[in-house]
């Protein structure tokens, strides 16, 4: 199971998932260690299919760091808060959870767009 370590230990995940709003986008940051990384892949994989399949799931993308040491980034765009929350506190989601490789850490984080006169729409 990975460990969980929050962006912000003020605010971790548990606590943003009781905010509706939406749309949201989830960042979540993974380190791990090499020996781990095709395992990690697979699970990840397996993961995000069952998101997917949930109600209110846009879309995701994973990324690798470029460099020698295992870190990706992942983000999923949701509808809404309350979407992402009925994926993240689904039973079958919380029993996944625990195939990703003991190295593993992950730092999920939800984050709304803004609007930059010029720059980007909200």
């Amino acid at each position: 199971m990975p460990q969980l370590r929050p962006l912000d230990p003020a605010f971790p995940i548990e606590r943003q998932i009781g905010i509706e709003t939406g749309p949201v986008v989830l960042v979540n940051l993974f380190t791990l260690e090499a020996a781990d990384e095709q395992a990690f892949l697979k699970v990840w994989q397996d993961d995000a299919a069952f998101m997917k399949r949930q109600p209110g799931f846009i879309s995701t993308q994973l990324h690798r760091a470029i460099g020698d040491n295992p870190t990706y980034l992942n983000y999923a765009v949701w509808q809404s808060t309350a979407d992402f929350r009925a994926a993240f506190t689904h039973p079958e989601f919380r029993a996944k959870i625990s195939a990703y490789p003991a190295s593993a850490v992950a730092s999920p984080h939800l984050f709304q767009r803004i609007a930059v006169p010029g720059i980007c729409v909200a």
